[in-house]
């Protein structure tokens, strides 16, 4: 495994004695560079990729690796100020939002700084990623016959009909739709099911791509509170019944970002609710492979127990794999199947079929259950190593549920703000995500979100909760 570290400090050294060469002059082999500088031929690989993309160097396949010509000064910048009146000039009547609020999601796809620890992100670390069988998977998949033709609309039959097995119950491979990831599946169910100025109903907290999705489509995202066993039915009842939505959003396991899973009495009652209001039940069920060693047997979806079409399905392998197979599906039963494909096609035509015969390559190979039992006894080890250190060097740090899936805790400073807190993380070098981008309401209180699964192990865990308990002494730590 390559450290990104390793490719920017390569690539530096390169870029300072590119002077030494004269223009069209030739750099020293790629097996020379490995012996020089002590590092991996895809060290080396990526960094001349690098110096490449920035025009310093021309790759001749066969040849070598030479100096290019430097670039001509770039002209002079125009004046773009005139864009802050185009796009800020909204027309009467308009409903849906042409800018949008992406801070919420932007927080968990920052990469953080050089010697900071991330506990910010929403994807497994490199380390834990298949990354031999996603890349055997993809030059298999090269070499099917037909892998670089246009695919169905709807996707692969075969890969449709793994991932209606997948979900269990009556669906069937003519119920799926192949989309390009989960935040693209989310999509195309919120613009199928709800008209612009339309409501719909979200857990209270919930996931922040939710919320902006919602609010870039024109539609009005409304709380329902969630505890330790799920969305409360009572509650999810009253706000249909005050708003006429018709649409529920929910994560009924390993709810993101409290982890809870929604109880066995509330599940019947939820798709009970929600038929006898005429609405929907989008499922997000991105965290199924995501399970912990010790979870015990995981309930059913949502979309097995659904008798009437009330559930539209989201499953995605990009969080058991990378977050660059962007390789998901929805799945549905009744008319609106036409209308989900209609949407999708519109906006994307089809996934592509090299990335769709690589996915069913990789669920298809040995190594894909090995991977899933792997993930999951790490992440349980690093859910406990976080716990425990929380309880040790922070306990004024409350974690209120102790999920059994996922890749986060939801805590809650004793005191401050979550604002206060994670600014004051980032200045002791660790990246948390604040808990307000998680509330399309008033927040109940100061909450964040620490993940475990993008570190680069354990190790790092335990480094940044002491990092942690330096900067916060006074604040959430035993002397507060």
């Amino acid at each position: 495994m390559y450290e990104r570290s390793s490719v920017a400090e390569l690539a530096e050294s390169l870029r300072s004695e590119l002077n030494r060469y004269s223009v069209g002059g030739k750099l020293p082999s790629s097996r020379a560079l490995v012996e020089r500088y002590r590092v991996s031929p895809v060290t080396v690989s990526r960094a001349l990729a690098q110096l490449a993309a920035e025009g310093l160097v021309v790759t001749r396949p066969g040849s070598g690796v030479f100096r290019s010509r430097p670039r001509t000064a770039a002209p002079a910048a125009g004046d773009t100020s005139w864009q802050e009146v185009a796009l800020s000039a909204e027309g009467p009547g308009e409903i849906v939002p042409r800018s949008v609020d992406a801070s919420g999601v932007l927080v968990s796809l920052a990469t953080p700084p050089a010697g900071v620890i991330g506990l910010n992100g929403g994807y497994l670390h490199p380390s834990l990623q298949p990354e031999r069988a996603m890349a055997a998977a993809l030059a298999r998949a090269g070499r099917r016959p037909g892998a670089w033709e246009r695919p169905p609309v709807e996707g692969l039959p075969e890969l449709r009909d793994w991932f209606a097995r997948e979900i269990g119950g009556a669906v069937v491979a003519a119920d799926v739709l192949i989309t390009a990831g989960g935040q693209s599946a989310l999509a195309t169910a919120l613009r199928a099911l709800a008209p612009p100025g339309a409501p719909i109903l979200v857990e209270s907290p919930t996931y922040p791509g939710l919320l902006a999705l919602a609010r870039a489509s024109g539609c009005r995202p409304v709380p329902v509170p969630v505890d330790a066993e799920g969305v409360r039915p009572e509650l999810l009842a009253a706000a249909f019944e005050a708003t006429g939505a018709r649409v529920f959003v929910c994560q009924p396991l390993f709810q993101n970002p409290t982890g809870a899973v929604l109880a066995p009495a509330r599940r019947a009652e939820v798709l009970r609710i929600a038929r006898a209001a005429g609405a929907f039940v989008v499922e997000d069920d991105y965290a199924r492979s995501l399970a912990h060693e010790d979870s015990g047997p995981l309930p059913a979806t949502l979309a097995a127990e659904d008798a009437d079409g009330v559930v539209v399905h989201v499953r995605s392998l990009t969080k058991p794999t990378s977050p660059s197979l962007r390789v998901g599906a929805l799945a549905a039963r009744g008319p609106v199947v036409d209308r989900l494909r209609a949407i999708q096609v519109v906006d994307s035509f089809f996934v592509p079929r090299p990335l769709q015969e690589a996915a069913l390559e990789l669920v298809g190979a040995p190594a894909w259950p090995r991977h899933l039992r792997t993930v999951s006894a790490e992440l349980r080890h690093r859910r406990d190593v976080l716990a425990g250190a929380l309880r040790r060097e922070l306990p004024g740090l409350e974690v209120p549920h102790l999920p059994s899936g996922g890749y986060q805790l939801w805590a809650r400073p004793e005191a401050g703000d979550d604002t206060a807190f994670t600014a004051a993380a980032l200045r002791a070098g660790v990246a948390v995500a604040p808990g307000r981008p998680y509330f399309c309401a008033e927040p109940p209180g100061p909450y964040v979100r620490l993940s475990f699964a993008g570190v680069s192990g354990p190790g790092e865990l335990v480094e940044a909760v002491r990092r942690l308990r330096e900067a916060l002494p006074g604040g959430v730590g035993p002397d507060a």
